[in-house]
């Protein structure tokens, strides 16, 4: 190598140098920027809300009075809504992607309903909402109850637990498919015992972070009618019902009006936050528990 080629090549090296630590800069405000804005708006909630928290307003109902809301409704419409959709997303969509990923065939067909599946998990949360008011709503007459607010909310996160249980199972060493076939187990013999157990650590992973967006999402219960009214605790699938989400909605418009409602409002996504962090802890104590097994 000459002088010249030499040159080059630590000058290249210079500014390949200079370019990471610039990124590296760059990367580094851009998550310090994000911090800093949760924290703001974490402190602002807390500041608001906290005050407003006690036991009567946990388990009271609904109210016009602001001094006398409750939200035990909510949060018992949103448990249920939850329940609905761990059920149906888990078995829907564990199912499906062993299916596309183990037992379909490869070809044209596969990949068009693979794209599909991708594209469906980018859609904006209003179209899925309009989806749910005219199938569950409208068409099977289920009304604005749990059961159709917990399928419309199902389909908004069916596409994310899909790919993300698609590529656990990819994940999966071939290894090991091939020693359980190698002592003589079937295909599903060897999916059950061995492939899913492995899996389920990266499913549950994407699941959690699918049901986490399903929690705080509005815009699909604003569109198939969800009221935020004086309406029983609902106590099954077939009862109308509110979500947390509802509340704060609704409350945050009537802060327009009243302020004290700007209040409520804080002191329900701090609950909906806790609600938030219960369920993901629980689903990551489940989670840990497989990955010491497996």
């Amino acid at each position: 190598m000459n002088y010249m080629d030499q040159a080059q090549v630590e000058k290249r090296m210079k500014r390949r140098v200079t370019t990471n630590k610039m990124m590296r800069k760059l990367f580094l405000g851009s998550t310090l920027f994000g911090l800093i804005v949760l924290a703001i708006l974490i402190f602002r909630v807390l500041y608001q809300g906290i005050a407003w928290i006690d036991w009567n307003f946990l388990t009271g109902t609904l109210s016009t009075n602001f001094e006398n809301a409750g939200i035990m409704g909510a949060i018992l419409g949103t448990l249920w809504l939850m329940l609905v959709v761990i059920i149906v997303t888990l078995a829907i969509g564990i199912g499906a992607a062993i299916y596309l990923e183990l037992y379909a065939k490869k070809g044209k067909l596969q990949e068009l309903i693979q794209t599909n599946i991708a594209n469906l998990a980018g859609v904006p949360s209003i179209v899925y909402g309009i989806l749910g008011l005219t199938l569950f709503v409208r068409l099977m007459e289920m009304g604005s109850t749990v059961l159709a607010g917990g399928l419309t909310m199902s389909l908004l996160v069916l596409p994310i637990i899909i790919v993300a249980s698609q590529e656990a199972l990819r994940a999966v060493p071939g290894f090991l498919s091939e020693a359980s076939y190698g002592m003589g187990a079937t295909k599903w013999q060897t999916v059950q015992n061995i492939i899913l157990p492995t899996a389920i650590p990266s499913i549950l992973t994407g699941a959690i972070l699918a049901l986490s967006r399903a929690i705080g999402e509005t815009a699909p219960l604003v569109v198939i009618g969800i009221p935020a009214l004086l309406i029983p605790f609902p106590g099954g699938l077939t009862d109308r019902f509110t979500a947390l989400p509802m509340q704060i909605y609704y409350w945050t418009l009537d802060a327009s009006l009243t302020s004290e409602y700007a209040n409520l409002a804080a002191a329900t996504i701090i609950i909906l936050l806790l609600l938030l962090f219960i369920l993901n802890s629980t689903a990551i104590i489940i989670r840990n528990k497989y990955q010491q097994r497996f």
